[in-house]
Order: C-alpha cells, then sequence, then structure tokens
C-alpha cells in the first residue's frame, strides 16, 4: 500500500479579506504553513499546495510539490482536479490523500492521522452538523475528483462518508472578523 499525501488547497481569492488569506499571519505562521505543518506532522507524504500561480509564498519547505491553478476563479473544484492531476503525475503509488484547505485553523495533526486511516472508504470532517473537509479519499476516488466542477468542491462525495467529529471545524478564515476570532484562539 503507497503513501497517503496532502493535497492542501490554497488557490481562492480571498477577496472577502481583502488580501490572500494564504499569508495571513496567525501567530508566528501563516495560515499556508499552519496548515502544511499540520498535514507533515501527521506523516502525509508528499503535501501537494496548489495556489494560484503569482502567489509568492517567502518559504518553500521541500517536503511540498507546489502546484499552480491557473483557473482557481472557476471554483475549488478547479484545485481539487489540478492537485488530483500533480499526484497522478507525480508516478508514486499513493493509497489515497487528504484534501484540506488552508484556512481553518482548527486542524491538528493528530485529526488528520486519523483521517489517513480511512482505508479504502472516504472518511470526512464533522462539523456544524455537515460534512466536509478535511476528508480522507482513497486512490479509487481520485478519478470521481478529477470529475468535478464549480465551487462547491468534493461535497457530493463526503454527504454519505463516515465521519469523525473536528471540534471547531466551522471557522474558516474569509472575513477579517473570522481572522481575529482566529488570533484569539490559535495564537501561536
Amino acid at each position: 500500500m503507497g503513501a497517503v499525501a496532502a493535497l492542501v488547497l490554497a488557490a481562492g481569492a480571498s477577496r472577502r479579506l481583502g488580501s490572500p488569506k494564504q499569508l495571513a499571519r496567525l501567530g508566528t505562521r501563516t495560515l499556508l504553513e499552519r496548515a502544511i505543518d499540520a498535514a507533515l506532522e501527521a506523516g502525509l507524504h508528499p503535501v501537494f499546495v496548489v495556489v494560484p500561480p503569482g502567489l509568492a509564498m517567502d518559504f518553500h519547505p521541500r517536503e511540498i510539490v507546489r502546484v499552480n491553478n491557473g483557473e482557481a476563479a472557476h471554483g475549488m473544484a478547479s484545485s481539487i482536479r489540478a492537485g488530483v492531476r500533480a499526484m497522478v503525475n507525480d508516478g508514486r503509488d499513493f493509497a489515497g490523500a487528504i484534501v484540506m484547505a488552508c484556512d481553518q485553523p482548527a486542524v491538528t495533526a493528530s485529526h488528520l492521522q486519523t483521517l489517513a486511516r480511512g482505508g479504502d472508504r472516504i472518511l470526512a470532517s464533522a462539523y456544524a452538523a455537515r460534512k466536509g473537509i478535511p476528508a480522507y479519499f482513497p486512490a479509487a476516488a481520485f478519478k470521481d475528483l478529477s470529475a468535478l466542477e464549480g465551487d462547491t468542491g468534493a461535497r457530493r462525495l463526503v454527504a454519505e462518508a463516515n465521519s469523525i467529529d473536528l471540534i471547531a471545524g466551522e471557522l474558516d478564515i474569509d472575513t477579517a472578523d473570522d481572522l481575529a476570532e482566529a488570533r484569539n484562539l490559535y495564537w501561536d
């Protein structure tokens, strides 16, 4: 059985925040660095990071694979497709991948490790009376991920999946108020 990779979605336009949320600081690290660190600490390898082509990252851990998504304006599904394409083209035999966003500060390495034990079934995170990402997708689901369209991401695929609770998972950083709340809760 192959490794479990991470697919960090970080190509959003951050219109409501007004600046690239990927680079917003939460303590000593950016939101993107926090997501990458959680994935690496969980033992996910490699970490594919989907970003817009012009995003300047002042950190370059060697364990990440940068994936530029020039179609990010077409919605979250375009980032998932770009990431899965990069994973398939990587040539490694992955058992699965965890799809995660860079703007969910409640995500921990421990939570990702639990998701990575999904085996041959999709395993989602549960919060705010719904299921969502981060979510584990076995390699058999890569074809379905590659066919996604629009801005709902993998919502349809996780709707019937088993799930594990992610406390405070509903907090994602979209606005300045969200960022202020996260800074109160998760300062490094």
